[in-house]
């Protein structure tokens, strides 16, 4: 029977600066620097292991435009790695690593195949199968067109497979880069679709199969749990998936609750035993931790909101190989009010809240950090759900701080 093995990744983001993470321990921030390096890394060792026919890499294979000499020399090594083991190499570039960046140009080895700007088909042959694979690189850091139009399956191949670094509509909140429809995909009549751009892993269909992998490496704590590829094994019957964990370091959030916590020394107990508890053998997490429900007396809460329980939990760390980092300790507000008591109280408070009522959107407000030439870059859009939780949280602060003081 006619068959076929490949890896699908995409989003790698490699040499990703990690910003603001400067301030984790020197050992810790050089593992993350390296974090997405190592899971190049782990991809094509996984694809040797398999033995795979090719690897897909679905765009955003660097961070940034300029394509550092590290990155690129790193994904080389990589690449040639897979050369020795005759595995074939299928790259489209994304929003993150146009064509038209500019940067210092070190080839890739001759089993990296490298699509243009427009959609074209490259064949992978065997002794027993031929496959079309279909796909486009990004000419410039802003396609916002639908290119589906451009995709059309040829003939003359027992499999087909369509590439694309895009947004599918109405299922994320990303910047809609070469949006496409499900029901667009569907009518191609290809065999597989290889996504990428959503760092979320999501199977969007099956038979065929739409596939976001994810990123192959969290960044940020937003991008939490497991991270990776996908090693797909297809023949004309059937196609098998099975996920491959890449990520050296995993970002994780854990909500405590500190209803039975009547001292400081049950609380950092408590802590302690779930940050066992997200320990992970060969791996480091970065963990975020949110305490509900503490009863402390104020001068034991001092000392938790103050951070002196986050770094005794993070000397206990330090040592660690596996390590557990927990990078953000906070004890959730427990103050409550009621609007419409205020408001009888006040006409301050009525006017408060008929201007946050007013804001309908709160970018205006925030436009210069989004706009700095530098900090910008590194900003994802606000989605609408994100926007009005800010919004929430500002006016919950500052009522907050009015009843305080």
């Amino acid at each position: 029977m006619k068959e076929i093995t490949f890896i699908h990744a995409a989003d790698l983001h490699l040499d990703s600066p990690m910003t603001g993470l400067s301030h984790l321990p020197k050992d810790i921030f050089e593992r993350l620097k390296d974090s997405s390096f190592a899971a190049l890394r782990k991809i094509a060792d996984a694809a040797i292991h398999y033995h795979v026919d090719f690897v897909i890499l679905a765009g955003d294979l660097f961070d940034e435009q300029d394509r550092s000499v590290r990155a690129q020399t790193r994904l080389r090594k990589e690449m040639e790695r897979l050369n020795a083991h005759q595995i074939q190499v299928y790259v489209v570039h994304g929003n993150h690593d146009h064509l038209n960046g500019t940067w210092v140009h070190l080839d890739m080895p001759e089993n990296v195949h490298i699509f243009g700007g427009k959609v074209e088909v490259k064949a992978f042959t065997k002794p027993n199968a031929v496959t079309h694979l279909y796909g486009f690189s990004y000419e410039k850091r802003h396609v916002m067109e639908n290119r589906m139009p451009e995709y059309s399956k040829k003939d003359g191949a027992d499999f087909h497979i369509g590439i694309l670094h895009g947004h599918h509509e109405g299922a994320s909140n990303h910047r809609a880069y070469a949006p496409f429809r499900l029901k667009e995909l569907m009518e191609k009549n290809f065999d597989y679709w290889a996504l990428g751009h959503i760092h979320k892993r999501a199977i969007l269909h099956e038979n065929p199969y739409v596939i976001y992998p994810g990123n192959i490496q969290g960044r940020n704590k937003k991008e939490t749990g497991k991270k990776g590829c996908y090693l797909v094994t297809m023949n004309q019957l059937e196609t098998k998936l099975e996920f491959i964990d890449t990520a050296s370091i995993q970002w994780e959030q854990l909500l405590l609750n500190g209803q039975e916590v009547n001292q400081f020394q049950e609380l950092y107990v408590l802590c302690q035993r779930a940050i066992e508890e997200k320990r992970l053998p060969g791996k480091g997490v970065l963990l975020s931790i949110a305490l509900q429900n503490i009863q402390l007396d104020e001068k034991e809460l001092t000392s938790v909101r103050n951070g002196e329980l986050l770094q005794a939990l993070q000397e206990d760390e330090r040592e660690e190989d596996s390590f557990v980092w927990p990078i953000k300790l906070e004890v959730e507000q427990s103050f409550t009010w009621d609007r419409s008591q205020l408001e009888k109280e006040s006409e301050f408070y009525a006017e408060l809240f008929r201007v946050s009522d007013d804001m309908e959107n709160i970018t205006g407000s925030i436009s210069q950090l989004f706009e700095h030439p530098t900090a910008g870059k590194f900003l994802p859009p606000l989605s609408e759900k994100e926007k009005q939780e800010l919004k929430n949280q500002a006016l919950h602060t500052l009522v907050s701080l009015l009843h305080k003081n």
